[in-house]
């Protein structure tokens, strides 16, 4: 299964040049970088761990593609996407998000459904790599 969140989920996965073309695009905006990974992309876990620092002053792709390699070298089996805000309101807004590293093997999703009172029914999504300890859910 293909985990498919953010913009260009749906397409192939981007080349560095495609990448890069992208930071040149949100640098253009005057949006600001973070780099961010996880091993429980679950739909509602919006939190993932920061790879160093928001880049808010950076004006150069080839800042962001030097620590998004750094961010590969040390996480190579997780997920990893490059997120661009906006603070131009006053607050930092998410303006585009999308994954650039994902594991070689991606389990997927399970749907669970529970029965309640009065005949309701209520589903759940659980990650099936989360059934295995953090760190240990991609080797």
């Amino acid at each position: 299964m293909r985990i498919t969140q953010g913009t260009f989920s749906f397409l192939p996965d981007f080349t560095d040049t495609e990448i890069k073309a992208q930071i040149e695009y949100i640098l253009n905006q005057g949006w600001a970088i973070s780099i961010e990974y996880t091993d429980d992309p679950h739909p509602r876990n919006t939190f993932w761990e920061m790879w160093g620092n928001p880049m808010f002053d950076l004006r150069d792709p080839a800042g962001a593609m030097l620590e998004l390699d750094g961010c590969r070298k040390a996480h190579p089996h997780n997920y990893i996407r490059i997120t661009a805000f906006d603070s131009t309101r006053g607050f930092e807004t998410a303006r585009l998000s999308f994954i650039v590293n994902r594991p070689a093997h991606e389990p997927g999703f399970g749907l669970h459904r529970q029965e309640g009172a009065g005949r309701s029914i209520r589903y759940t999504v659980a990650g099936y790599a989360a059934q295995k300890p953090e760190g240990e859910r991609y080797d």
